[in-house]
This record gives C-alpha cells, structure tokens and sequence, in this order.
C-alpha cells in the first residue's frame, strides 16, 4: 500500500472562503477519480504555531492507482483551479505503508 501526504501552507492574501473552497473540492476527489483506499484532507486545527494550512492523506493499493490519481484529469483540474493560485507552498511525500 501506498500513503500520499500533502501538505498546502496558503498565501497570506487567501481568505477563509477559498480556502473552505479548495478543501471542499479537494474532498470530492475520491468519487470524482476514485482509486483509493482511504481519503481525508482538512484544515490545520490551529493548535501550534508555524503549522502548514491544510493536510491531505491519502492511501492507495500501489504506485500504480496513485499514478493514476496524479494524473487524472479531475485531479489536475482541482489542483489548477482551487490549489495552485492560493500556494504558498506546497510539500508531498508517497511511502510503503
């Protein structure tokens, strides 16, 4: 099994509605592309300072379902829309579970 972790620090500029907006689409992801095991992404829940923004977690069965996820149209279509013009930074890591 493959884990797929994101983390997304927004710009200082990005208010509270589109950062709900981009969780929100980010959240669909599994019934738009499917292809995981599990699935949760959400708002840091503010309890230490100097935290990323936002965290995705996602599980899939192998390199090649995450692949597969990664380059889905969907996929790149929220990333494009929602994640990308509201970054700061960004930072990923996939590993064997």
């Amino acid at each position: 099994m493959l884990r797929h972790v994101v983390l997304f620090t927004w710009s200082p500029d990005t208010d509270a509605d589109t950062r709900a907006a981009a969780i929100a689409a980010l959240r669909k992801l599994p019934e738009e592309v499917g292809g995981m095991t599990a699935f949760a992404v959400g708002p840091d829940a503010g309890l230490v300072d100097g935290n990323a923004h936002a965290a995705l977690v996602a599980e899939f069965p192998d390199a090649d379902a995450f692949r597969r996820y990664a380059t889905h149209p969907r996929h790149l279509e929220v990333i494009a829309e929602h994640v990308k013009p509201n970054l700061a930074s960004r930072s990923a890591v996939q590993y064997e579970v």
